[in-house]
């Protein structure tokens, strides 16, 4: 799905399409991020990259509240600020995520500002 938006945020999706405790992948150009809803209702986004040296994705983390559980190192990253929480350290880059009228959107800032192509995959699942 390509996107055109000249807004300081881009549509990636209905609500519907962000099932409540997972997390999706979403990738915006280059960008690649993590998106979560949580039972709480709210949508957060992260890069979808762990913090460790190893990498891994974060899409794939388990929910929790408003935190996530890195699927490789079962690091506690809080979804609001990207913090890994103690005793471990690191912290995820975060982006302003919102809902207006069943619609999902995610800040476009700094090297996501010329970016308009879009692709929603379900990390579950790999589809789309």
């Amino acid at each position: 799905m390509a996107i055109q938006d000249q807004r300081d945020d881009v549509e990636i999706g209905r609500i519907d399409d962000f099932p409540q405790g997972l997390g999706r992948q979403v990738r915006i150009g280059m960008a690649d991020l993590a998106v979560f809803h949580t039972t709480s209702g709210d949508v957060y986004a992260l890069e979808n990259r762990t913090p460790h040296r190893k990498g891994g994705t974060l899409a794939e983390a388990i929910v929790s509240g408003h935190y996530i559980y890195c699927p490789l190192r079962d690091l506690k990253i809080n979804l609001k600020d990207g913090m890994v929480q103690a005793p471990d350290t690191g912290q995820v880059r975060t982006f302003h995520a919102k809902v207006e009228a069943g619609a999902v959107y995610v800040e476009r800032a700094g090297q996501h500002a010329a970016l308009s192509e879009l692709e929603l995959t379900d990390s579950r699942s790999g589809g789309r």
